[in-house]
């Protein structure tokens, strides 16, 4: 079963993304918030929908993440080798058919973002029963893209060297190149926080943050097997 570390090694395989927003691999990241009664109706429709996708001609992988200080909400993460083999995934019946399911019982409308990477890291994947994931999201103004681009890069190298970083990747969005993800991995809780009072940790944030356009969302999950 390809985990979300293997995921980003695929992504990685298929090559530097290109600056147009129609060529290369696309990363494609979607937020489910759902009642709290549907939880475990959600993390059945979510394992169903995983696997038929993984099956899709182009798909580099698809993993479902559950938020884990409020799990009635979730992430999906996928892969995919190009553009024409996510538009032909979004076209998919099964696709159709799991996005209904998933509106009858949501709290809010899901929240899609297509994106391309970034800055990636080249170790190979490692993870265990206690990895936490920290999934971010930077939404900073236009003008201030580039400020941000120089931020995150130098935060990603700095902190794969941090003691219990197992992943370390940023993607960009595709729609507006001002909009990042971060998906990090840890080796466990405790060392998650230990990063959180790093140096380069606490520098970043306050560099960030008089350029924020949104607050700074950084949620933890576990992945779903």
């Amino acid at each position: 079963m390809r985990s979300v570390l293997t995921l980003l090694t695929a992504l990685l395989m298929l090559g530097p993304a290109a600056p147009a927003q129609t060529a290369g691999a696309v990363f494609y990241v979607a937020y489910i918030d759902v009642q709290v009664s549907s939880t475990n109706q959600v993390i059945a429709l979510t394992k169903q929908y995983r696997e038929a996708s993984r099956t899709e001609r182009g798909n580099s992988g698809v993993d479902v993440m559950q938020e884990s200080s409020r799990q009635n909400r979730f992430v999906i993460m996928e892969g995919w080798k190009d553009q024409s083999s996510f538009e032909a995934h979004e076209k998919a019946p099964h696709t159709a058919q799991f996005r209904a399911r998933i509106s009858a019982i949501h709290n809010s409308p899901n929240d899609q973002r297509v994106h391309h990477e970034f800055a990636i890291d080249p170790r190979p994947p490692a993870s265990g029963p206690d990895t936490v994931f920290v999934v971010t999201h930077v939404d900073v103004p236009p003008q201030r893209k580039d400020a941000t681009e120089v931020l995150l890069k130098a935060l990603a190298e700095e902190s794969r060297k941090d003691q219990g970083n197992v992943r370390y990747d940023v993607f960009q969005q595709n729609a507006g190149t001002n909009h990042f993800t971060i998906l990090a991995a840890w080796k466990d809780r405790n060392t998650f926080d230990s990063y959180e009072m790093q140096k380069h940790t606490r520098q970043f944030r306050e560099a960030l943050a008089p350029m924020l356009g949104a607050p700074y969302d950084e949620r933890l999950y576990n992945a779903l097997n």
